[in-house]
């Protein structure tokens, strides 16, 4: 899913986009796509308990972001950051008797910034793997597959790409893993590999097969489902989910308890419901967890 800070070597873009002037598809409105309402979180003093002495003391919890990724995290007509990862980490915050303070960062630079202490921890979508355990621990949020979106009228099998153009964000681990491993399979059966078009920002990635300039998309399930909603008609989904894995905040291994302390805040919420609340605000309970865990990685 979304964003790998690790470069694998040989796996080759084969295809590039520029796309200057292209009007970004950010979402009109901050308002969530259903109108339910998360009940008031109430202070969990046991979860709070365990949260570091320097953060206690500071009352607040840094926290590396970067936009946009809607409806994860993005920024409304304001300019303030938005989403439904934001909202439950502003929830989780207030069970640990503290604030969150977002600042924007480089995706590539937030676990680098965590590990250095720069920031409490990053939230930006990443996808707990055992690479990445190796350097950062993870508190567990969610569970999210990869999907594909295709224009309105055009067919794609994400099973059998061989040949199109496919467009997927810098740095997610569709375009480091899923589209190469896809393209590979391509050309040992004999077939055209993918072109792979990467682009940095998910706001154009949807704009390119609007504009008809790629046939398809390749993001985490909520993402390019939000693309769809979005895109009125203009996008359609290709495809079923596949290949779940967990969402998690990174937290350095040199944090002390704060992972205990997220850990035990977040299964509060969990278990007083305000957890289902925030998902169901946005219409992405489907990749709700019913246990917070921390490093939670299967591959």
């Amino acid at each position: 899913m979304r964003r790998s800070i690790v470069v694998f070597a040989g796996l080759a873009v084969t295809g590039s986009l520029a796309l200057a002037g292209c009007a970004k598809n950010t979402p009109k409105s901050s308002t969530p796509t259903t109108s339910a309402t998360v009940g008031a979180v109430s202070k969990d003093q046991a979860a709070a308990d365990l949260l570091p002495a320097a953060i206690k003391s500071s009352g607040k919890l840094v926290v590396g972001i970067n936009v946009p990724y809607a409806p994860n995290e993005y920024k409304d007509p304001s300019g303030k950051i938005v989403g439904w990862e934001v909202d439950l980490l502003n929830a989780l915050a207030t069970k640990l008797g503290v604030t969150a303070t977002l600042q924007e960062s480089g995706f590539d630079n937030i676990i680098p910034s965590v590990k250095g202490g720069k920031f409490n921890l990053g939230m930006s979508s990443f996808t707990d793997n055992k690479t990445r355990e190796a350097q950062v621990d993870f508190v567990n949020y969610y569970s999210a597959g990869i999907q594909w979106a295709a224009p309105a009228g055009k067919t794609v099998d994400p099973d059998n790409a061989c040949g199109l153009k496919v467009a997927v964000q810098t740095g997610t681990t569709e375009e480091t893993d899923d589209l190469p491993a896809k393209s590979k399979a391509c050309t040992k059966a004999g077939k055209k590999p993918i072109t792979i078009i990467k682009i940095d920002s998910q706001d154009q990635v949807n704009q390119s097969v609007i504009l008809g300039q790629a046939d398809a998309l390749d993001a985490d399930s909520p993402i390019t489902q939000y693309a769809v909603k979005q895109s009125k008609g203009k996008l359609v989904l290709a495809g079923d989910i596949y290949g779940a894995a967990p969402y998690g905040f990174v937290v350095s291994k040199d944090a002390g308890t704060l992972k205990q302390a997220m850990q035990k805040g977040l299964q509060s919420m969990i278990d007083d419901g305000t957890y289902k609340q925030v998902l169901a605000k946005w219409g992405v309970e489907a990749g709700a967890i019913s246990q917070a865990t921390v490093n939670g990685a299967q591959s």
